[in-house]
């Protein structure tokens, strides 16, 4: 038998329809060509449209495919994606740019955060920004957001 505390609980639940995490990506293509690409796993998820996961989004990649990049963005200017909904301190989301080799400067590169760290983010426009890794060791230009639910805008030549 249920408490009255446990039903009020579930209806409360139910009426506001607890919603599970989701996280979106968009993209915005100013150059004038190119196809915007994003990756997980090998696996193509969008070249350009919105991207909407329910659940978290776990060491992504987005790079606009100018017909040099490679298969995983190399020659290109990268940008990693985690959007994860924190579970403690820490742990939520973090988004980087990546010029890395064998990733190299290729577009102007933006990224910011909207619905939950709004302004956050960092614009790559040459090869010598300091907003991007140029080695492994440069953790320092990480965003992190620790938002549920938060999403992401990528934008190419801004």
């Amino acid at each position: 038998m249920f408490s009255a505390a446990a039903l009020t609980l579930f209806a409360f639940a139910f009426a506001t329809g607890v919603r599970g995490e989701s996280h979106t990506i968009t993209f915005t293509n100013k150059c004038g060509s190119g196809t915007p690409m994003l990756k997980q796993g090998g696996n193509t998820l969008s070249t350009g449209g919105a991207y909407t996961h329910n659940g978290p989004i776990d060491s992504a990649i987005a790079y606009l495919q100018t017909g040099a990049c490679g298969n995983n963005g190399e020659s290109c200017t990268l940008v990693e994606v985690t959007l994860t909904n924190p579970t403690s301190p820490g742990s939520g989301s973090s988004v980087d740019l990546s010029l890395v080799p064998p990733h190299a400067f290729s577009v102007t590169t933006g990224f910011g955060y909207y619905n939950g760290c709004d302004g956050a983010g960092a614009d790559c426009n040459s090869a010598d920004c300091t907003t991007a890794f140029h080695q492994s060791g440069d953790t320092q230009v990480q965003v992190a957001c620790q938002v549920d639910n938060v999403d992401l805008a990528i934008t190419f030549c801004d």
